[in-house]
């Protein structure tokens, strides 16, 4: 029994932060996961800037309000699940991930939650497990799934490489390099056959 495991942003939506970063014109917020392997250190970065610049949730939520997810997302979503069951596993936070779900038609999520002040200020983050989505697909698996992982970042591989097929999808140039046995893939269409293929076979 297969269960598809998906990274949400750069696959499924828009990476939250650039977009926040271009709305706020603050260059130094577009680094991502496909920048920095290391997440808790990505996060107090981003936390710090908010600071230096005043910036809480509200603000954040203004702009994910405006993000629509990637053309042809919700099609690829809704036909892979009507053949698969899928799970969308995901290092963003529920205050940011919750109309974005509405708009790809309430799959189901796991990811983490920030720490918000009285005042609105991000203040902390809460991982709901170390190394969420590796640990994730080793609990499916432990409990009789097969899993068929696909994400673009560093923090996607461990998933990838532990599932039974693991895809890239719209990575860097320099992941691709770094992991040359990864099959790698550019359109929705390409990943949907992979994942069918694997799926028959």
């Amino acid at each position: 029994m297969y269960i598809t495991c998906l990274d949400l942003e750069g696959v499924l939506v828009p990476e939250i932060w650039i977009a926040f970063s271009e709305a706020t014109k603050i260059p130094e917020l577009k680094k991502t996961t496909r920048d920095e392997p290391d997440y808790d250190k990505l996060m107090k970065f981003r936390i710090n800037i908010l600071k230096q610049h005043g910036l809480g949730l509200k603000e954040i939520q203004d702009v994910i309000a405006t993000i629509d997810p990637l053309p042809g997302a919700k099609e690829f979503l809704d036909e892979l699940r009507s053949i698969c069951q899928t799970i969308i596993i995901s290092d963003t936070f529920t205050e940011f991930a919750a109309p974005l779900m509405k708009k790809l038609g309430m799959p189901t999520i796991f990811c983490n939650s920030l720490v918000v002040s009285d005042t609105g200020e991000v203040t902390d983050f809460t991982m709901r497990v170390e190394n969420s989505k590796l640990t994730t697909v080793k609990a499916l698996q432990s409990i009789g799934y097969d899993t068929i992982a696909s994400g673009d970042s560093y923090n996607d591989l461990a998933m990838i490489q532990a599932s039974k097929a693991g895809f890239l999808f719209r990575t860097t140039d320099k992941i691709k390099a770094d992991y040359p046995g990864l099959p790698a893939f550019e359109t929705y269409d390409e990943l949907l056959s992979a994942i069918k293929e694997t799926i028959a076979n």
